[in-house]
């Protein structure tokens, strides 16, 4: 079905996987070398053309367009704003799809839809009402445009299908390219997805996705790496499906990704009345991959991803005739997962030896497209879910999709099966929306299914399970009662409806400046707006207290920020922080806290020792080897350790919440994703990595590190540092890497954080 090549590969003519350049010689004739070869990819074509260094081997890149949700563009445009921002340079969309529901917390999420809308309004930009659509599907039908580079805040900023590079990140990065400074990263690998075959009936996008995601993830295979989908399967997909499956590549951590497109991508363009903004793009005749996934579409059968990452892969039939097993094999992860903090069982989803699920949903930018609910819709059709526990929603993608499906009759199919249909939004992506009962196991055509994401609270005594499948199965399950079923056990014949865009919806409805700013609106503040507490600079040395330690393989920015009802709180710096690690180790912010009171008493010109009592004999054992410290050059924090956090949304407050509360580093063995660490850094926190086995650490939760010269190390671009654990009277020495840097990135980190970077 998947096949990972251990080394670089060529490809030939578009078609050919050759794997030695002595093979290309001969088939071609001349000799081709690596280098030659690798800039025939799409994707070195498209960053060479955003490129402004001067240079491949370090990037400075300027994006075409930008795009936010309303979780995100407030931070942004208060961090730009604070920075000089006088007008949006590029066009910037701000989209309200996540705090869509306006019940949560008072007036404060409409709110903060009224600041978009007055800022789109004063710095020219454009403002999409809630429940218009969805971030990523605005961005396909409005924004994608042939060799374009689209950055987001949001990581599932993915519309390479569509010939689009996009890439999702952590606000800060959108900040910059809104002062017109550009994204700075090392040339990044590129890895081939070569396709090939066809699709059987009844198996969907969600359900190649999830079988990549499989093989990729966990060897990282993909991880910061642009994933470029070529081989002769792609035409045979058509552009839902396409995107169906590229905007889950996010989940194999790769940097970006980008498809050779075609006739049927510039049909998608004429629909949407965008032809111009459609371009053909194929690898070169030779180009060189720095690693290939061949993947035979023809094997692949309807696949679900159990609780609780996108990794996590059986097909349907597997679960099916192994379910105890596999039942046990989740529970066992969920001891790791959710620590113990509640009992965790599944056993009880076996019914009559099949598997009854709770609920399914259709959702969001994964599962929200016309051609995935109109299949739904034809396999359900006819049936009915059910007057017991199961449950079925369906969530257009935009309201120009919900208006279609109206228009042809899905939609009527899908009611009177018992299917609600509800307008675009995120909320079941992320714990805000058709949360599930406490033990109940919902099954999502969505993004993600970590732990707790759906909505249910451990420090509550709350749990519940969420799958990945595709929307087909999902219909198949729901037209069986909830009962577990793979598509391609039913017969049915679908109608191949044709989609008709309406483009007078946005037309009628979205706010477009085309570009025009008005310095003279006003910008409306709702009472939860704050402006970012002051952050002070990186002194000479830093002493930091471990306040929290996490020893899970894998650490989500869910589990650093929760996602769901917090998401009221983005636009208040200091009450969104009170959730900081709230489902992973409650007693976090209390912890940093206490420490931060040191730092606060040093800015105030007062002795951190009169306030924080424990560091007496710390600073005491510190003078012995450093007696210089403390005398007007030391900083006083928090830090954490996690084994390998930052896997999943792009939300820069997982970072930014831990500096507000007075965390000056994150110690770690590797970091999950590029973008997690860009927020550390960009929130001034040194992204420290310790090669020291994670159950063999030389320091512990509630131990303080001295870190002597840190400024100096990062004004000379040291790789590591020395730093020292107070062990009683005694220093271990233990060293910790910085990875690369930039000279920008260093100079952030020193001045403390972006804004006073910007600030000067």
């Amino acid at each position: 079905m998947i096949q990972l090549y251990d080394a670089g590969v060529y490809l030939l003519h578009g078609t050919e996987i050759v794997e030695s350049g002595q093979e290309i010689g001969l088939r071609t004739g001349r000799e081709v070398s690596k280098e030659e070869a690798a800039k025939n990819t799409m994707a070195y074509r498209i960053l060479e053309e955003h490129n402004t260094s001067g240079t491949m081997e370090k990037l400075q890149i300027r994006f075409d367009k930008l795009t936010s949700h309303d979780i995100t563009f407030v931070g942004i445009i208060q961090t730009a704003r604070a920075s000089g921002l006088e007008k949006f340079p590029i066009p910037y969309v701000l989209t309200n799809c996540h705090n869509s529901l306006c019940a949560v917390g008072g007036t404060i999420n409409e709110d903060d839809h009224m600041f978009g809308l007055t800022c789109a309004k004063k710095y020219g930009g454009v403002y999409v009402p809630p429940h218009q659509a969805v971030i990523h599907q605005y961005a396909r039908e409005m924004l994608a445009g042939g060799g374009k580079m689209i950055l987001g805040s949001d990581s599932h900023t993915r519309y390479g299908a569509l010939g689009t590079m996009a890439m999702g990140e952590g606000g800060p990065e959108l900040v910059k390219q809104l002062l017109n400074k550009t994204y700075d990263i090392k040339m990044p690998q590129v890895i081939g997805i070569y396709l090939d075959g066809e699709p059987v009936k009844g198996v969907g996008p969600q359900d190649v996705a999830l079988a990549i995601i499989g093989a990729t993830f966990s060897n990282g295979y993909v991880n910061n790496k642009v994933m470029e989908f070529v081989g002769p399967g792609v035409e045979k997909l058509s552009a839902d499906f396409r995107i169906g499956i590229d905007v889950m590549t996010t989940e194999t951590t790769c940097l970006s990704s980008i498809w050779k497109t075609d006739e049927k991508i510039r049909e998608f363009y004429e629909i949407h009345g965008r032809e111009e903004d459609y371009k053909e793009l194929n690898p070169g005749d030779v180009a060189y991959y720095d690693g290939m996934v061949y993947v035979n579409l023809s094997e692949i059968r309807p696949m679900i991803a159990m609780p609780f990452h996108p990794s996590n892969t059986y097909t349907i039939e597997e679960v099916n005739a192994n379910l105890k097993d596999i039942l046990h094999d989740v529970e066992q992860k969920a001891l790791v997962s959710l620590d113990g903090a509640v009992d965790y069982s599944l056993q009880d989803k076996i019914v009559d030896g099949k598997l009854y699920v709770d609920q399914g949903i259709i959702a969001g930018c994964a599962g929200g497209g016309f051609e995935n609910i109109c299949a739904a819709a034809d396999l359900i059709r006819g049936h009915y879910i059910g007057a017991d526990e199961f449950t079925f929603s369906v969530y257009p993608a935009s309201t120009p999709i919900y208006m279609e499906l109206i228009k042809n009759g899905a939609a009527a199919d899908l009611m009177e099966a018992g299917a609600i249909l509800k307008t675009a939004f995120c909320g079941p992506c992320f714990g805000a929306g058709d949360t599930p009962a406490n033990n109940a196991f919902s099954i999502r055509h969505s993004t993600r299914n970590f732990p707790n994401r759906e909505g249910s609270k451990l420090q509550s005594g709350q749990i519940a399970s969420v799958a990945l499948m595709d929307a087909r199965s999902i219909a198949a399950t729901a037209a069986n009662k909830g009962f577990l079923t793979p598509a391609t056990d039913m017969d049915v014949e679908h109608k191949g409806r044709t989609y008709h865009f309406d483009r007078n919806i946005y037309a009628n409805r979205v706010f477009d400046s085309k570009g025009v700013a008005d310095p003279s609106v006003k910008i409306k503040f709702g009472p939860n707006i704050k402006d970012w507490p002051s952050m002070p600079a990186l002194p000479e040395n830093l002493l930091l207290k471990v306040v929290s330690e996490i020893h899970d393989p894998v650490t989500t920015t869910d589990e650093l920020i929760p996602s769901g009802e917090t998401s009221s709180y983005r636009s208040n710096p200091l009450g969104l922080a009170e959730f900081a690690l709230s489902r992973k180790d409650p007693a976090y912010v209390g912890r940093a806290k206490e420490v931060q009171k040191a730092q606060k008493a040093i800015e105030e010109g007062t002795c951190p020792l009169e306030v924080l009592e424990e560091l007496k004999p710390v600073m005491a054992a510190v003078k012995t080897k450093f007696p210089e410290a403390g005398e007007g050059n030391l900083g006083i924090g928090s830090t954490i350790f996690a084994v390998k956090p930052g896997d999943g949304s792009a939300r820069e407050q997982a970072a930014s919440c831990q500096k507000v509360l007075g965390g000056w580093a994150n110690i770690a063995n590797e970091y999950a994703t590029k973008r997690y660490r860009s927020n550390l850094i960009n929130w001034g926190m040194l992204p420290f990595i310790t090669e020291e086995d994670h159950e063999h650490l030389s320091f512990a939760n509630g131990d303080y590190i001295f870190v002597p010269e840190i400024r100096k190390a990062i004004a000379e671009k040291a790789a590591e540092v020395k730093a020292y654990v107070v062990k009683g009277e005694d220093l271990a020495e233990v060293t910790f890497k910085l990875g690369d840097m930039t000279d920008a990135e260093r100079e952030i980190i020193t001045k403390g954080c972006l804004i006073n970077y910007y600030r000067g």
